[in-house]
């Protein structure tokens, strides 16, 4: 009854642990290509990497004598005896991969040492044909053509050609985001997807995702002992409402450890609410005898020796890392919410005076609406209605040189740049119009005539209805031409034909800037509408400037990543006037 399983048959089975789909595959060969040295490495795939999947390298090669045996399962040159099991310093060392993904393709192997004769062997259903001599190269290529044809049921198992290529697209995003120094590319049915040249990480990270965020990373390094952490985490404009942007890297090596993310998530716990995710890359060095990453086929999963230290040194790091964010959030009480005191509209009438109440007798809303919770987390014993210890002081606010708004609190001074915090609320404002309501418009009492050339003509007309949603209404007015007769009504009379000029300009010339139409629109609207450095404000509107600031997703950065509040602590200002 008990039979002893065939040669291929063990394969298939060691493959299917290996070799998932065909971003396995890429993820197993690029890592050679990474052991071996590489520095240049390119990736092309065809039909999701179903049909073909090709590893390019500039490594140290393979030797002609060497190609068949490294087809084989459990040969490596990576690690000889048990001990090297417990200090692992590659990526790959089982000595599966090759032989895996040979067992259920046809794969070619073309490669050369440095310095050495060029050759080729060709794999089929896992066996090497003869050596043969080849054109010498720089490094390897390895080609692998019908994946899992030879294993229908697996193959059944493939998601469509999109969807695969996209985890092909993450998996050498992660590659590259640990190695920043090695360039790769990735080619996609004859399409180039990514090239990234060697540069520092923060390039990297820019390189594979947004230009905009290279002014919302903040860097984390920690040392404590044997363990190192460097990196770096976004700020409050990375927060995302579902994870994908998390990065932890073991030496170098991506692993998924849910408690290295949770330290991560603690040191951002007053800043973010539950379901919200902070963009972070960071690499973890530790002694290779510490950890075992002999656990899972897919090298994904660790064990750490002590694992609760990690924990804490994490946490500390990316606490420190946040600690300028920490320090401009003051501590404030808000007794009622701006929509409760500043009525839509045509909405019902609360019967209350206009402007902010900080009436500490006035009770709590049963209910906060869900974008003010965070502003609620950071008052101190809000629940028990004790002294707070540094809430905004709304009777006592002035503007300076009719620029900054100044308040005091009781740990010191809060200082806001009147105009990022107007950009900051009409950015929001517009994002959540585009998607959900429109702003409201003030008919003007004579429209106004806007001329374009041609070009713009055509942008203003891509744009329009954007710009329809954010208040602006418009009649055609000849060639090339429009008559505008409603604006914003957050916009002052007077200003709207430099307002729409200025929208197209700031569109036309920062489209690389944004990841989408709507982000870039919402921050040259919010930019160029907002109130300006300059502009007086009487006590009532720096007062409601305040509220609805705080009232925002993020009130600590701008959409451009400038800060819009500083605090001075009593601390400083002591030291300043050398009363420490």
């Amino acid at each position: 009854m008990i039979k002893r399983l065939s040669e291929d048959l063990r394969n298939k089975i060691s493959a299917g642990e290996v070799v998932e789909r065909p971003a396995s595959a890429v993820k197993e060969l690029i890592e050679n290509s990474l052991d071996a040295g590489a520095t240049e490495i390119v990736v092309v795939v065809e039909s999701g990497g179903q049909r073909l999947i090709q590893i390019t390298d500039n490594g140290s090669g393979i030797s002609p004598e060497d190609l068949p045996r490294a087809v084989e399962r459990y040969t490596t040159s990576k690690i000889v005896s048990l001990d090297d099991l417990f200090n692992i310093n590659t990526l790959g060392f089982r000595g599966e991969a090759l032989a895996s993904i040979a067992s259920v393709s046809e794969m070619d192997i073309v490669s050369a040492p440095e310095n050495g004769e060029g050759a080729e062997i060709n794999v089929r259903n896992g066996v090497a044909s003869d050596i043969k001599p080849a054109p010498e190269v720089r490094g390897t290529q390895i080609t692998v053509r019908n994946l899992f044809y030879n294993t229908p049921a697996r193959r059944k198992f493939m998601k469509s050609p999109r969807v695969e290529l996209r985890q092909i697209v993450m998996m050498v995003k992660r590659l590259a985001l640990a190695y920043p120094e090695v360039d790769m590319t990735l080619i996609a049915d004859n399409k180039n997807i990514l090239t990234v040249q060697s540069e520092p990480l923060k390039d990297r990270i820019v390189s594979l995702f947004d230009p905009t965020y290279h002014d919302q990373l903040l860097p984390v390094h920690v040392e404590k002992g044997d363990y190192a952490f460097s990196g770096f985490v976004g700020n409050l404009n990375l927060i995302r409402t579902r994870p994908g942007e998390q990065y932890v890297f073991l030496n170098r090596r991506y692993i998924k450890d849910r408690l290295l993310n949770s330290a991560v998530y603690s040191g951002y716990q007053s800043l973010t609410r539950r379901g919200e995710f902070p963009f972070f890359v960071l690499n973890l060095s530790v002694p290779t005898n510490q950890v075992d990453v002999n656990v899972h086929p897919m090298k994904t999963e660790v064990r750490f020796k002590d694992e609760w230290r990690l924990y804490h040194v994490l946490k500390s790091g990316v606490t420190d890392s946040l600690v300028e964010i920490l320090d401009t959030i003051p501590y404030f009480e808000k007794s009622l919410s701006y929509t409760e005191q500043f009525p839509e509209p045509g909405g019902a009438s609360s019967g209350k005076q206009a402007g902010l109440s900080f009436d500490r007798n006035i009770p709590e809303p049963t209910k906060l609406p869900e974008h003010l919770e965070r502003a609620k987390n950071y008052a101190s014993e809000l629940a028990t209605r004790q002294e707070t210890p540094g809430h905004i002081d709304m009777g006592n606010i002035w503007q300076v040189h009719s620029k900054y708004i100044v308040s005091q609190v009781s740990s010191g001074l809060v200082i806001i740049d009147q105009h990022v915090a107007h950009e900051r609320i009409l950015f929001e404002e517009a994002m959540n119009a585009f998607d959900v309501n429109p702003m409201a418009s003030q008919t003007l009492l004579f429209s106004e005539k806007l001329d374009f050339s041609p070009d713009e003509y055509s942008t203003l007309l891509d744009v329009l209805p954007y710009l329809e949603k954010i208040g602006f209404r418009m009649e055609e007015a000849g060639k090339n031409s429009v008559n505008i007769t409603s604006i914003p009504s957050e916009m002052g009379w007077g200003n709207e034909r430099r307002v729409i000029k200025d929208i197209l300009d700031h569109y036309l010339s920062h489209q690389k800037e944004y990841s989408s139409l709507q982000e870039n629109l919402a921050a040259s609207f919010a930019c160029k509408a907002a109130i300006k450095a300059g502009d007086t404000l009487t006590g009532e509107e720096m007062q409601t400037l305040v509220s609805r600031l705080f009232g925002t997703k993020h009130p600590y950065y701008c959409p451009h990543g400038r800060p819009i509040i500083v605090r001075l602590t009593l601390d400083e200002l002591d030291k300043r006037f050398e009363r420490l």
